[in-house]
């Protein structure tokens, strides 16, 4: 299952151990304003650097390059974002307030419950069905992702390393990756240009960071291909996104295994990815109207290279973007994944019993062939030193255990998941 996130194998005394250290501590998330990432990527480049692209270098190796790097970086004031956000994430809620059976006719079991609705099918502590959340996932750049291959290869097929009959057998064989997109068109036939809409805006904003990612590792790394990250979002069409639903946690159904007995709402785990785009978080009351969350502790923790835990909070005006393995492994280290969880609300009783929380991730990455090498000169020790394995959580396996040079990406989300489930 490529996108149920293995957060749901904390122990639960990680996560009481974790949380009872002093998490009120927020910590401060590197921002830049959309204006000045169109203006670093668009006049300087790898061979040209200007005095405002080395302040935004600074700002790229402070978010995801140093020991302290939160792995998460938020750009300001992208157009249309807000309004964006504004009409996507209460149709979260919505999708998950319909009858079972509409739920149940965008419900894609072939898949693995990776395209459509999925609900209680991803497992918590001791096997338990997390009931807890329900996603929607859908790829915001195509419906069907095999076709647009296709349609790819015959427009510049000496581009394409795969050939037809391999490319169909892994798709045939795939299909969490190449399953097209279900939409529930009578229920709420808005849904689908809206989760587009902003998926691809995503995408956008995240091909253009993907820039400046590539150009400060190529700062600390000759041999480093200065457009790899960038390359890969924007030559691949596997893209996923996923809708969340939150439950208020007084208002959890039944999971089909009969218990709904779940800890916090999203536990300790990496992104595989390349990148992911990440959508402030929307707290809905019982009116369907967006109130602040009715928790202070709750929300978004992540831990640093170096054992920080920090409890983020992303503005609602910003789009934040997090580094994910993928790229740990292109940038052989210099760029690292942090780990990173959601905190439930822990607040009950009165309106607070009713709160929703609804939220958008886009996980960009590489097709099921793209390599998975690192620069040359680097090793496979570098891609994450043992100095920084010992802070992660005890949930979240070591990228080595993992990751074999000379994997594609497939090979790696397979091997990954296994790892967890």
């Amino acid at each position: 299952k490529r996108h149920l996130t293995p957060c749901s194998h904390a122990h639960p005394e990680e996560t009481k151990r974790i949380m009872s250290k002093e998490t009120n501590n927020k910590g401060e998330v590197v921002t830049m304003s959309y204006t000045e990432l169109m203006e670093a990527t668009s006049k300087n480049s790898v061979n040209n650097k200007g005095n405002n692209s080395v302040v935004t270098l600074e700002k790229i190796g402070k978010a995801f390059g140093e020991d302290s790097s939160l792995g998460i970086l938020c750009v300001s004031d992208v157009p249309n974002f807000v309004s964006l956000r504004q009409r996507l994430l209460p149709l979260s809620r919505q999708l998950a307030s319909l009858p079972p059976e509409e739920l149940e006719s965008v419900t894609d079991e072939e898949s693995g419950y990776q395209v459509g609705w999925s609900h209680g099918r991803e497992k918590v502590e001791g096997g338990k069905f997390d009931v807890g959340k329900g996603s929607f996932y859908a790829n915001p750049l195509t419906d069907d992702l095999l076709s647009a291959i296709q349609q790819r290869r015959a427009l510049h097929g000496t581009e394409e390393d795969v050939c037809t009959e391999e490319l169909e057998r892994v798709a045939k064989e795939n299909p969490a990756f190449f399953a097209p997109n279900v939409w529930p068109t009578q229920s709420i036939p808005q849904l689908e240009s809206a989760v587009k809409d902003m998926g691809m805006l995503v995408h956008t904003v995240g091909c253009s960071l993907a820039k400046l990612c590539d150009e400060y590792v190529f700062s600390q790394c000759p041999t480093y291909n200065p457009t790899q990250i960038h390359t890969v979002l924007q030559h691949s069409l596997c893209c996923k996104a996923r809708l969340l639903h939150y439950f208020p946690t007084t208002q959890q159904p039944p999971s089909k295994g009969g218990d709904d007995d779940f800890s916090d709402w999203c536990g300790w785990h990496n992104d595989h990815g390349s990148l992911t785009g990440l959508i402030p978080a929307m707290y809905l009351n019982a009116q369907n109207q967006e109130i602040p969350s009715p928790d202070p502790k709750a929300g978004l923790y992540i831990k640093s290279r170096n054992g920080k835990l920090t409890h983020v909070s992303i503005p609602s005006n910003c789009l934040a973007f997090q580094i994910g393995e993928t790229s740990q492994v292109h940038s052989g280290g210099i760029l690292q994944a942090t780990p990173h969880a959601v905190r439930g609300c822990r607040s009950h009783g009165g309106v607070e019993g009713d709160v929703t929380r609804e939220s958008f991730a886009v996980f960009m990455e590489p097709e099921y062939h793209g390599d998975m090498n690192i620069p040359e000169g680097k090793t496979v020790q570098d891609t994450q030193r043992k100095d920084a394995e010992q802070f992660l959580p005890p949930s979240v396996r070591t990228l080595r255990s993992r990751w074999k040079y000379g994997m594609n990406f497939g090979e790696f989300s397979d091997a990954t998941f296994a790892a967890f489930y």
